[in-house]
């Protein structure tokens, strides 16, 4: 499965020379834009209006211009319709063919890219991961922008040194996220939210929306590397779902399998929204 969309008109092999084209190309050499990634399921996703404000206020801060919901909508509905199923992987992407770094403050229209692919469904007992850390700040960290090459890099740097991926820490010892997932802290009480400079995600967002409704105990609180010792499990999540941590470096965590069911119940508070 897999089909790409821009401006609402599904690409083909003839399309090297359109206007839509044009925008991949322009995404491809520039490597300017933002984007944002989630799971269909039923022709529905889960936070969809946390990734339409996501999408809106990048696109505020990378071209000064207003997304209209209404363009990335459509966009989803016709690659569903073009894809043949209600049940998939989707990224869409805010890029601008008329985008000029010789002129960026010029006012463009932006272009939405919509890509559908398979589903990538969730293991129902995920295997927890060891991860490595490594001191990294991410440029715009509060953006989803395209520059993910060093985040793909020390995912790769960690899986050579016998890691599964990549925990970054600031040039001033905080925690603040990981290579494409965002951390969570558990104590037996309490969930952590390590506070540094990082893509606030939509699965946290959900997870802390339900903990509070479950009515859960959180800090949203700097953290160093040498505190983790100090808590009792650790967990990752992005728009894949939520799985835990074996620990991190040298450090290791017991599992922690009222974690798991507790986070659970927190994202099951949420409906899936229609696309």
């Amino acid at each position: 499965m897999s089909v790409v969309l821009c401006n609402g008109r599904v690409l083909d092999a003839d399309d090297c020379g359109s206007a839509a084209g044009s925008a991949l190309h322009a995404l491809a050499s520039r490597n300017y834009g933002h984007f944002t990634s989630m799971q269909v399921r039923g022709g529905a996703v889960r936070g969809l209006d946390l990734h339409l404000r996501r999408l809106r206020e990048a696109t505020r801060d990378l071209f000064a211009t207003e997304l209209d919901d209404q363009r990335v909508l459509d966009g989803l509905r016709r690659g569903l319709d073009a894809a043949a199923t209600a049940d998939c992987s989707a990224r869409v992407t805010i890029c601008a063919a008329a985008f000029d770094f010789r002129d960026p403050l010029r006012a463009v229209e932006v272009d939405v890219i919509v890509s559908i692919s398979a589903p990538a469904e969730p293991e129902p007992e995920p295997e927890p991961r060891r991860v490595k850390s490594f001191h990294h700040e991410r440029a715009l960290p509060h953006v989803k922008h395209v520059g993910t090459f060093p985040l793909f890099h020390f995912a790769r740097a960690a899986r050579g040194a016998g890691f599964d991926d990549a925990l970054f820490v600031t040039h001033d010892g905080r925690l603040s996220e990981g290579s494409v997932w965002n951390l969570g802290l558990w104590d037996g009480r309490q969930v952590t939210w390590p506070l540094a400079p990082a893509l606030r995600g939509t699965s946290e967002q959900l997870l802390q929306a339900g903990l509070d409704a479950l009515g859960v105990a959180q800090a949203r609180r700097e953290v160093r590397l040498e505190e983790l010792a100090g808590f009792r499990a650790g967990f990752a999540c992005n728009s894949r779902g939520v799985w835990p941590l074996a620990g991190v470096d040298e450090m290791a965590w017991p599992p922690a399998p009222d974690l798991a069911e507790l986070l659970a119940q927190a994202l099951a508070r949420h409906p899936w929204q229609p696309v």
